[in-house]
C-alpha cells in the first residue's frame, strides 16, 4: 500500500492557506500523507506539517534523509500513520484522487486518533479546516474546553 499522495499547486495553495501563521514561506510541498500531513522542502532541509498537532518541524536535512526515514516501518508509522491508513483501507474507506483521511471530531478539540474517528474528506478542505482550528486554539491553556469554532 502506498502511504503518500501528491496534489496540484492549486490544491496545496487552498489547503495551506490557513496555515500561514506557521510561516510556510520559502517551503514547497513535496507530497502528503494519506492523513493530510504535508512534507515540504526548503533551502534548509525538509519539513513536516503535522495537521494533528498543528506544528511545523524541520526533521530532515535533505530529501535523501526524508526518503530513507519514510522507507522504514517506524518512519511510516510515525509520519504517515501507515498502520492506521492500512486499517482504514481494510474497513473499506476508499480515497478519491483529491481526498485524504481525517479525524472527526479533530483531536485538537477532543476527538481521538482512532480508526473509529477516521473519515474521508477533500484534501484541501480537511487541511484548511485543521489550520483554521489550530490557529484559533493555539494560545489556549492545556485542558481548556473548546465550545465555539468558526470556519472561514
Amino acid at each position: 500500500m502506498r502511504f503518500t499522495k501528491t496534489f496540484t499547486e492549486q490544491q496545496y495553495a487552498q489547503a495551506l492557506d490557513s496555515w500561514s501563521w506557521l510561516g510556510l514561506d520559502g517551503r514547497k510541498p513535496l507530497f502528503t500523507s494519506l492523513f493530510g500531513d504535508v512534507f515540504l522542502a526548503g533551502k534548509d532541509g525538509c519539513w513536516y506539517l503535522d495537521t494533528i498537532e498543528g506544528a511545523l518541524t524541520r526533521v530532515w536535512a535533505s530529501a535523501d534523509e526524508l526518503a530513507l526515514d519514510l522507507s522504514t516501518e517506524q518512519g511510516q508509522d510515525r509520519y504517515l500513520l501507515g498502520g492506521l491508513a492500512a486499517q482504514a483501507a481494510d474497513r473499506g474507506l476508499e480515497l478519491g484522487s483529491d481526498q485524504v483521511y481525517t479525524f472527526m471530531p479533530p483531536p485538537v478539540i477532543g476527538g481521538g486518533v482512532t480508526i473509529e474517528s477516521v473519515v474521508v474528506e477533500s484534501f484541501a478542505v480537511a487541511v484548511n479546516i485543521a489550520g483554521q482550528i489550530h490557529e484559533q486554539v493555539r494560545d489556549l491553556p492545556p485542558g481548556t474546553s473548546v465550545t465555539g469554532i468558526t470556519l472561514g
